[in-house]
């Protein structure tokens, strides 16, 4: 059985660039061409679903382009790397990407090397791959598009690693990430009615960690930065929960939670909470403090 195109296509390419230059032609078209011929391999390979050798191929691309000093093309080449490496082998994408994200960074890209981390964070989030690094990875693209002022793609990343801080019960962090994205959120007529449900999440991982004092704090702040938000119902639900915490009254709290789901449901991730919240208050029947 022959060769396939794509195979056919990295012989070549292979040849090209451990061929030496002869004296009348220069290293860079050397590498040029190489490159060419890599990409074209890749391509090919992505024709035939073979994502692992695609992706191969993509490097060697990028590295032919960094020999002849194409920054850019090795920044595409390193990310279409990451692409086909994607339908098989997510950490092999990471790394392409993180070569992508150095360059971009050495380049002044920044808003790019955000759209590159945060593509990192999608791949470890997906699955529960590495739910720690992708939160990581989507507070670093934050600070990328934040550096960058695209502040609503930023506040998007911090809400997500907000909500998977509270997936590995690091409330601390959750909490600090979900005043940073109300923070900002107050500051559009668009955004600001989310606010309320920014606060409220804060306030429920401060309970989670036992630390009602820090409750009653967040929840003074919050009405001294919006003084429409302790009639809403976020702040009067928070306020019902901490007092039943206080008081070390689980029918309370249960039927706190019950009556604020008949009108408002409850997502998942409110509902993990409040039930690692319960379980606290049903071990210490002192109640929280």
């Amino acid at each position: 059985m022959g060769k396939s195109q794509a195979e056919d296509y990295l012989a070549k390419a292979e040849k090209k660039s451990s061929s030496s230059v002869g004296w009348f032609g220069s290293s860079s078209s050397k590498w040029e061409e190489a490159g060419d011929l890599f990409a074209q391999a890749a391509n090919a390979f992505k024709v035939e679903k073979r994502w692992r050798e695609s992706g191969q191929a993509f490097e060697r691309e990028a590295a032919c382009r960094q020999q002849a000093n194409e920054t850019n093309d090795a920044m595409n080449a390193f990310h279409n790397a990451a692409k086909s490496y994607k339908k098989s082998d997510p950490e092999a994408a990471v790394t392409a990407l993180h070569q992508c994200i150095k360059l971009l960074v050495n380049s002044g890209h920044f808003r790019q090397a955000a759209d590159r981390e945060k593509e990192i964070a999608g791949i470890y989030a997906q699955e529960g791959l590495d739910v720690a690094k992708a939160r990581d990875s989507f507070v670093r693209a934050g600070d990328w598009y934040k550096q960058e002022d695209a502040n609503a793609t930023a506040n998007q990343c911090y809400q997500q690693a907000a909500e998977l801080s509270a997936d590995l019960q690091d409330y601390q962090r959750s909490m600090e990430l979900y005043q940073t994205v109300a923070d900002w959120s107050l500051t559009s007529a668009l955004t600001k009615y989310s606010v309320k449900e920014y606060w409220l999440r804060a306030a429920l991982c401060s309970m989670a960690m036992g630390d009602l004092v820090t409750t009653q704090r967040l929840l003074e702040t919050f009405a001294q930065k919006d003084v429409t938000f302790p009639s809403t119902r976020e702040a009067k639900f928070a306020h019902e929960l901490m007092d039943a915490c206080e008081q070390a009254d689980v029918e309370r709290y249960t039927a706190a939670v019950y009556q604020y789901d008949q009108v408002t449901k409850l997502d998942n991730w409110k509902t993990g909470v409040l039930l690692r919240i319960k379980k606290a208050l049903e071990e210490d029947e002192g109640g929280l403090t």
